[in-house]
C-alpha cells in the first residue's frame, strides 16, 4: 500500500542574518493510510519544523517528502488540514459560519456541504450553538468547532500542531479524548506534534521521538493497545506505563 506519507533523508536549517543553524537532520519515516503518528522530542527540536514541510510551507534542503505517490504541490496542499495551536475562530461570525469558511474560501458551499455542517455540529455536540459567538464557547467546543472546519474539506491528511496546549489539564485530557476519537472514527490520517507524552502515547499507533537540535529520529515506537480503547482508557493501561518510562528515558537519558 502507498503511504500517505513517505518522507525520505530530509536535511532543513534555519537561515538569519547570523548564519544557518541546522534543524532536521536525515528525517526518515513514513505514514500509512489511516495511522495516528504522534511526534515527541525535546522543546525547540525542530517538530513543528518539521510539519511545516510536511505541508509544503517551506521545502527541505534535501531529501524528499511526497504526499500520495508525488511531490507536494500547491494543489495537492489542498488535500492536507492544519490545526494549530490556537483555532482562529472569527469573533465576528457565528459557530457555523466558523466551520463553513475553509469551504466559502474554496468556493464549495452547496446544499450538500451545509447538510453535511449541521450533521457535523450534531454529531459532535454543538448544533445548538451554531449561531453563538465564539467567545460564548468553552476552549474544548472551540477547538471541536476547529475540527470540524477542517473535517469538512474532506482532507486526506490531518496536521495538528500542538492543537490542545492553550487549554487546562482537566479540558485538555477530554478533549484530546474527544477528538481523538473524532479522528479515528472518520477514519483520518493524522500526525500530532506534542510535548505532553502522554498525550502522544493515548493517541498514538506510533510515536516519532526526534532528539535535540539538529533533530534526528532516535526511535519509532509502536504501540499495541486492546482495540476499541479510547485515549484516556489507554492511559489506564500496564502497556502505557511501559511506552512512556521507555520514550521518557530516550528524550531525558540524564534524569535518575
Amino acid at each position: 500500500m502507498q503511504p500517505i506519507i513517505d518522507c525520505n533523508h530530509v536535511h532543513y536549517s534555519y537561515h538569519t542574518l547570523q548564519g544557518e543553524t541546522p534543524a532536521l537532520c536525515d528525517i526518515h519515516f513514513h505514514v500509512d493510510e489511516g495511522e495516528f503518528v504522534s511526534i515527541v522530542g525535546p522543546s525547540g527540536c525542530g517538530k513543528s519544523t518539521l510539519l511545516s514541510l510536511l505541508c509544503g510551507l517551506n521545502e527541505p534542503e534535501s531529501g524528499t517528502i511526497y504526499f500520495k505517490g508525488a511531490p507536494i504541490t500547491k494543489q495537492s496542499r489542498c488535500h492536507i488540514g492544519y490545526m494549530l495551536q490556537h483555532d482562529h475562530l472569527f469573533e465576528w461570525r457565528s459557530i457555523k459560519k466558523n466551520i463553513l469558511l475553509g469551504l466559502e474560501i474554496q468556493k464549495k458551499i452547496s446544499e450538500k456541504t451545509l447538510l453535511e455542517a449541521d450533521h457535523l455540529l450534531k454529531l459532535y455536540g454543538l448544533y445548538r450553538f451554531k449561531d453563538a459567538k465564539p467567545s460564548q464557547l468553552s476552549g474544548g467546543m472551540r477547538q471541536r468547532a476547529a475540527l470540524i472546519r477542517t473535517l469538512l474539506l474532506h482532507p486526506d491528511l490531518l496536521l495538528l500542531d500542538e492543537p490542545f496546549s492553550a487549554l487546562d489539564y482537566q479540558t485538555r485530557l477530554k478533549v484530546g479524548n474527544d477528538i481523538g476519537g473524532i479522528i479515528r472514527n472518520s477514519g483520518k490520517t493524522a500526525i500530532l506534534v506534542t510535548h505532553d507524552l502522554s498525550e502522544a502515547i493515548s493517541l498514538g499507533d506510533r510515536i516519532i521521538v526526534l532528539t535535540p537540535l539538529p533533530a534526528s529520529i532516535q526511535s519509532i515506537v509502536a504501540t499495541d493497545f486492546p482495540k476499541g480503547l479510547s485515549p484516556l482508557e489507554r492511559r489506564n493501561t500496564d502497556a502505557f506505563k511501559g511506552y512512556f518510562n521507555q520514550i521518557w528515558k530516550e528524550i531525558n537519558p540524564y534524569d535518575p
